[in-house]
Formats: C-alpha cells, structure tokens, sequence
C-alpha cells in the first residue's frame, strides 16, 4: 500500500527561528482516543490526506507491526504540524504505564502538554498521576475531551469530573471552546473569546454566560482587566488573548477543548497551540539561553533502531543551530572521560512517523533526527567540542520485572549477545544482566507490555528467536548444626594412585560471615604444602553446594586430621578428599536453605495503602513503617524474601491502577521457612 502521507508530508514544514515553534506532548492513558487526535490534527494540518485509524493499523504516529497487533502506542512518535506560519512538533508518547520512559522523554522535550481524557471513561488514576508530576515541572497544560461524538453526559458535567479528577482550584480549568450540537451530536464549536465559529456550527448558541465566565477566570489574576471588566468595560479580543496566554504559561487557568474522531476540535487545538501555548524561548529551564547563535547544546530524547538505516537519534535543540556535515561532542554516564565522544553529524532529518524528510538545519527550540550516532544514548548532551555543556536528565523507571531467557537455537545464541547489546542501547528502560548466582541470562523490563516488545523486537529486528524461562533466585544453604565430616580417597590399581584422607569439623557461623578455613592438624598428618589444597577442595564444594545444589555460605570448616601417602598423595587428591569430608559432614547436620531478603519501598496514593500493606503479608512481607511521601502520597518500607517479588511490579500495577513506584535492594540472607523449603530440596 503507498503511504498516504507521503504526498502531503513530503517536505518538513520550515522554521526561520524559535518563536515560530511549539513542542507539544499528548498525554493519556491507552484507549483514550489519543493516537486517534493526533491523526486528526495531522489532517487538520495538511500533513496527511485522510486521518488513519488505529483498528485499521493505519496511523501515521503507530506504525510498528506490533503497535498495529497490540492496537496501542510502544514507543514515542513525532508529527511535525505547520499551522499558521508555526511549526508545531505534536509528540505522541505512549498511554502505558510500561512505556513511562518515552513519556518522561517526552515531557523533557516538550515545553507544554495536552491532556487527553474520553468523554466515557473516567479519568485514570495513572493519568492523575501525570498531571501531577507536570504540575510540579511547572508545564502548561490544556484538556481535550475526546469522543465527545459518544458521550451520555454534556460537556460541562465532563469538565466537571475532570476537575475533581486533577484536584483543581475553582475557575482553573474553563473551556474555550463550546460543542454546539445537532441532533444530540456535536457538529461544530465556537470560540468563547472570539466568538468565531468551526465546523457546521450555525446559528451559533448562547454562549454568554459561559464567555462571561470563562473573562472572569482570565481577569482574576490580572488587576488592569479585572478593574475594567468590573468598570463595566468592554474588553477586547486581543486583550483577553494575551490575558489568556498569560494565565496558561503560568498554569493557573488550564482551557479545554471538545473533540471527536468525526475532527471535530482539531483546528481549535491548533488554534489554542499557536496562540496560547509557549515557544521554546519562554520556558524557563536548566539550560542555556534559546538562542539559535549561541554555542550548540541538545539533548538526545530518543534513541532507535532502523533496519536500513541504522541507529537513529532524536535530539532536542536547546541553544545554537545544528548543521549537517560538523562534529559534536556527546557528554553523558555512558561517555567516561577516556572514551572519546566526538562524532559527526552526517544529515539532518525530520520525522514524520516512519517517514524520515531532510531538513537543511535545526534551530534551538526544534526537534530533529540525526542518523548513526554511533555512542548515542537517551539522555546525552550534545554540545559544541570546544564549549562543554551537560543538561540535566530525567527519571527514568527502574525495570523490576525480570524475564530470563535461552537463545532457541545455536544459531540464535550467536547472535544474541549483539542484538541485547543494540537493544539496550536504544532502550534506556532495558537492563541486561548475566546472573552469575543463577547463571541466567536476565532482561529486567517494567512490565509485562515492555518484554512482549523487547521480544517481539529480538525476533523481528534481529532476526533471534529465544525461550523464556522461569528466573531463579539466588537461594543459599548453610549448617544448621555443627557436624564432623570424613573424607577418604583411596585408589591404587597398579601405577601410580591418588591418596589422601581428610577430617573436618563444621560449623554454623551468622548470617553474612562468609567462609572461614582454619587448621589444627597435630603431627604432621596432613603435610603443611597439602593444606592449600584441603581449602581450595572446600571452596569449590561451597560453590556447588551439598544438598540442594546452591552454594554453602556462613561456615567455619576446621581440618583436624589426615593422611598423606609420599608418593600417590597429590593436590588434586586432597582437593577431592576434602570435598568427601565436606559432604559427609552435611550427613550428620541439619542444613537450612537460605533465601534472599530485599528492602523495598513502595510510593503510593493513600487510598491503595490498606490493599498493598495486605499484600506484602501475604508475601511474606515485614512492614517496617510508613511516612509521608508528599501530598495524599504515603512512603511504606518493609522487607520481602526475593522469591515473593518475581511478579510485584505487575501486582503492585493492579492494585493501584498503576499509580504506585517502588524500588528494591538486596539486603540479605536468611533461613527459608522449612515448608517452603522441601520444594527447593533435590
């Protein structure tokens, strides 16, 4: 099938410099109708000739096989809009909570948001979530009611729920725009401001009293308009414009806007974009001044793989202009200052879903691809070599969900290791680990939708198939009691022999001692230059354990007695005598199986406490506290064995609708409850 926007999407639109820019991000949760906005505008616009559907597989920001299989966002799109002589660069992170490190990419990126919430569901905890951490970054926000064209409830009862949603003061989300009905749908808006009408609306309704309202709420913080509205005073469009534009950089007055996928809304959200949204010059930031004269300084958004192409590089221009053809420095926790991140810049592109257009430059404020950055990585600065710059990153999830794997096939295993690697480069929510306890090779993901695409991208990208497997933990055993062990090794058939025999004592030491070796052989029994081998005999026994096949830790093992042969008496025999001694010795003791202890602490909206403090002691859990972790937030600490933790992050999802952080850290050791224990016994 040709892509259809390839005609109209041809040519990036043009920028002469920032104030002609806005970079917008689309926030909400999976199914709102999102992705399906974004098509509208981009047909509002002019960039596409028919708005794709997402059911269809057809949208331009979605195109990825499994994005279309999945019927959601994976990974972040750019769709850069011209409307009105602006270039408006619309980001369309993903709505799932296992793609938050796009999202918080995005929102680095971006200098204002657009909620997106469904006129027929309510609003989601993950999305109030959003809005709250957009709250504390300072970044101007605005509402769009999607599929307002199936809505049971009016606008106003809509906004109403929103603002109880997001917890909002009285008079700061007002529409600026009405849906003006025909038939009991919504065919057309009109402009509370402006008076100017879109879509098939006419004759336009009443919308005094909420004009009325809506000047209040923008003259409510300015003294000069609220001492002329209360004068009595007509005030004009351009005043209340600029009243408007004031109130929304400073996020005390947050508009919103009906929409439906029939279009209707889209030329307002653009109008609201260009007119009321900040360009890049006006948003305040760690960073250097926006100007396109000054020294380079970006930042690397996104990092992604393209089968012909290679690695290409999202980069957000925050100062000077990048060009094709000059050489740039990347600065980031993956450059040490050994490694030289010089590199060159080859073209320049702008993105359009798939669709990759040449651009002559990038000016500070825009956003743009560059191709083959070889050491590129989300979250480097890119600078000019001759003036160093680092810019401050952003949180990123911590993936705890472990997902072991097996290559399929011998031809798969050899390409395996290079596709994780590329894999990780690209993912900045991906952490590789070869578990040396467990010897499993392990990829830690956010959730369950983050490994399906990590999956489905080792087999489609790279051409690996692999197996998922149960992961391990690294259990532990230990004595319980003390115990004597015998070792004898005694073979002579002819030739030489091997001859060495062993006496050892065990016993129990606490918890995190390791190992200890010590000697009180009498009379030379074991001769001085054998003793070396007794111990290196024991260490590799406590490696492979002597009951359940995990390795012994906390033990101090005594060599008591012995003997030698002078001549069929060697290293290699007291190394295997004393690994005899060792597992007769665990014969006559009791052996306890430890498992792994973490300290978790777990971040959530006190409605979910009681349900979480539940779970944790059905896991096993020990609470140790809990304070307060911000408004309506509370901060719970407790200790969870590693075994109850494997399927947490996806748990602790359900139980707060996806609302709740948590972290873990290995802590310690400690005896298995032995009911639990006979499962893990060999």
């Amino acid at each position: 099938m040709p892509d259809r926007s390839t005609a109209r999407a041809a040519q990036a639109p043009a920028v002469t410099g920032p104030r002609d820019l806005r970079n917008v991000v689309l926030i909400g949760s999976s199914g709102v109708g999102k992705t399906t906005l974004a098509e509208s505008l981009a047909l509002a616009a002019g960039a596409t000739g028919r708005a794709g559907r997402v059911t269809d597989g057809t949208t331009v920001s979605d195109h990825e096989d499994i994005e279309h299989q999945q019927q959601r966002s994976v990974q972040l799109s750019l769709l850069p809009l011209e409307w009105k002589g602006v270039k408006i660069n619309l980001i369309d992170p993903p709505g799932h909570p296992d793609f938050t490190a796009d999202l918080r990419a995005a929102l680095h990126a971006a200098d204002a948001a657009v909620f997106v919430v469904s006129a027929t569901d309510p609003v989601t905890a993950h999305t109030r979530a959003l809005w709250r951490e957009c709250a504390a970054e300072g970044i101007p926000r605005a509402v769009a009611v999607a599929k307002l064209d199936l809505a049971r409830t009016g606008f106003d009862d809509i906004l109403s729920a929103c603002h109880d949603a997001f917890d909002l003061g009285p008079d700061t989300l007002r529409p600026l725009f009405l849906p003006v009905l025909h038939d009991g749908h919504p065919d057309g808006s009109i402009d509370l401001l402006t008076g100017d009408t879109y879509g098939q609306a006419t004759p336009p309704p009443d919308t005094g009293p909420a004009h009325d309202s809506l000047v209040e709420a923008i003259s409510g913080q300015d003294d000069t308009l609220m001492e002329r509205y209360l004068d009595g005073d007509t005030l004009d469009t351009d005043a209340l414009e600029a009243g408007l534009r004031r109130e929304v950089l400073s996020c005390t007055l947050h508009p919103a806007v009906p929409t439906s996928e029939n279009g209707l809304g889209a030329a307002e959200l653009l109008d609201l974009v260009v007119h009321t949204f900040p360009d890049p010059t006006e948003r305040t930031r760690p960073a250097p001044d926006c100007d396109p004269d000054a020294p380079l300084a970006a930042q690397v958004v996104r990092v992604t793989g393209d089968t012909y192409v290679g690695r290409i590089s999202l980069l957000r221009v925050y100062a000077g202009t990048l060009r094709p053809d000059t050489r740039i420095h990347l600065s980031g926790p993956a450059h040490t200052a050994d490694q030289n991140g010089d590199e060159r810049v080859t073209a320049l592109t702008s993105p359009f879903g798939k669709l990759q257009r040449p651009v002559p430059h990038a000016v500070a404020g825009d956003l743009v691809c560059v191709a083959k950055l070889t050491t590129a990585r989300a979250g480097d600065t890119v600078h000019d070599p001759g003036h160093p710059v680092v810019l401050d990153g952003w949180r990123l999830p911590e993936p705890l969900l472990p997902i072991a794997v097996e290559a399929h096939g011998k031809a798969d295993d050899d390409r395996l290791s290079q596709a994780l690697a590329r894999l990780t480069a690209e993912d900045p929510a991906l952490r590789l680990e070869q578990n040396p306890d467990t010897h499993q090779l392990v990829l830690w993901c956010t959730g369950e939708a983050h490994a399906e695409v990590v999956l489905d991208r080792l087999r489609t990208r790279h051409g690996v198939r692999v197996d998922t497997v149960e992961p391990k933990v690294a259990l532990r055993e230990t004595f319980g009691t003390a115990a004597a062990g015998h070792g004898r090794l005694v073979k002579q058939s002819g030739g030489h022999g091997q001859y060495a025999i062993c006496d050892l004592e065990v016993e129990p030491l606490p918890a995190g001692s390791g190992f200890e070796f010590q000697e009180h052989v009498v009379g030379g029994a074991v001769p001085k230059h054998f003793i070396p081998s007794v111990e290196k005999g024991l260490r590799a026994q406590l490696a492979k354990g002597v009951v359940t096949g995990h390795p012994l830790v906390d033990v101090r093992v005594t060599l008591t007695d012995g003997k030698a042969h002078s001549v069929d008496s060697s290293d290699a025999a007291f190394q295997t005598a004393a690994a005899l001694a060792l597992r007769d010795a665990a014969e006559h003791a009791v052996i306890r199986l430890l498992e792994p202890v973490a300290a978790v602490t777990v971040l959530l909206p006190d409605d979910y406490l009681g349900a979480v403090l539940g779970d944790l002691s059905a896991r096993r859990g020990r609470v140790l506290g809990t304070e307060t972790g911000g408004p309506g937030l509370t901060l719970l600490r407790a200790e969870v064995p590693e075994l109850e933790l494997v399927r947490y992050p996806i748990d602790l999802r359900s139980l707060t609708h996806g609302t709740a952080e948590f972290s873990r850290a290995y802590l310690r050791h400690e005896p298995m409850p032995a009911a639990l224990a006979d499962r893990y016994d060999d």
